[in-house]
């Protein structure tokens, strides 16, 4: 998906950029209304600012308008209504009214694509490996066919690591996407929704923490087998071993002497992760 972003203002514009490029959007950024009506490279929608150096952006809006129906948003500290309504009536699909937050934008780019491209709404709740469901739309969450009770900041939380499971999302990316570029009170909080999201999704999922960076999410590869994944410090019984004192997959010796071979040895299973 690529976005061509006319914005003038830098520390707006490189915010923008990396909230989109982090939902795996593409990104084409002007800072002119000429440049942006010159590209000539194919995009997808337009985030668009009217206060420009050159050029006001309700024309700029207009003359896009009259070239296609690629999706416009307009992001403008104009927040007067006639200005909202002009943009509306000239050909915008959406407006943003600065100061805003990356996610916000992001919300509003999807509800924008959802309603020109109902195509591409997705039929039902999202599939995590073979317990976990999430459902975007509804923003409800299930766990082995039972909704889990998640809190509005849980369950923000919780679709933003999925958005990409198994990435590392740094603590600042993550502050960012789901409580705002602008929030200012301590990090402290992103531990304490991690350590619930982990009490109500035990076995499940995997909320790894990298010490100094962040989390990455990980579905449980036993989970895909059915079933409930063992508890942590504990491996599933997969055969005997083969000779006497081989190591367990948790890394600990058998005492329990020799046993007998009953047959091919079987590997130990999987560790749990951290």
């Amino acid at each position: 998906m690529r976005v061509l972003l006319v914005e003038d203002d830098e520390p707006i514009a490189e915010s923008l950029r990396r909230g989109l490029l982090r939902y795996g959007f593409e990104v084409e950024w002007v800072t002119t209304g000429a440049a942006g009506l010159a590209v000539t490279t194919p995009y997808d929608l337009v985030l668009l600012d009217l206060g420009l150096p050159d050029t006001d952006g309700l024309d700029v809006c207009r003359a896009l308008r009259r070239r296609g129906d690629v999706p416009i948003i307009v992001i403008s500290a104009r927040s007067d209504e006639t200005d909202r309504v002009v943009g509306l009536e000239i050909g915008a699909d959406d407006y943003v009214s600065k100061p805003f937050g990356v996610r916000e934008v992001i919300a509003r780019i999807r509800a924008v694509l959802r309603r020109v491209r109902p195509e591409d709404r997705p039929s039902g709740p999202q599939r995590y490996g073979a317990r976990l469901s999430v459902d975007r739309k509804a923003a409800r969450v299930w766990s082995d066919g039972a909704e889990v009770p998640l809190t509005p900041k849980e369950y923000d939380l919780l679709a933003f690591l999925t958005e990409e499971p198994g990435a590392l999302m740094s603590r600042e990316q993550i502050m960012e996407a789901v409580w705002d570029a602008n929030w200012f009170g301590p990090t402290k909080t992103l531990d304490v929704h991690v350590a619930s999201l982990r009490r109500k999704l035990a076995g499940v999922v995997v909320i790894e923490a990298v010490r100094g960076v962040g989390f990455r999410l990980v579905v449980d590869p036993r989970a895909d087998a059915g079933g409930p994944a063992p508890a942590a410090g504990l491996v599933p019984t997969v055969g005997p071993a083969s000779t006497a004192g081989s190591a367990s997959a948790a890394g600990q010796v058998s005492a329990a002497g020799p046993v007998p071979t009953a047959g091919p040895a079987t590997a130990p299973g999987p560790a749990d992760s951290a």
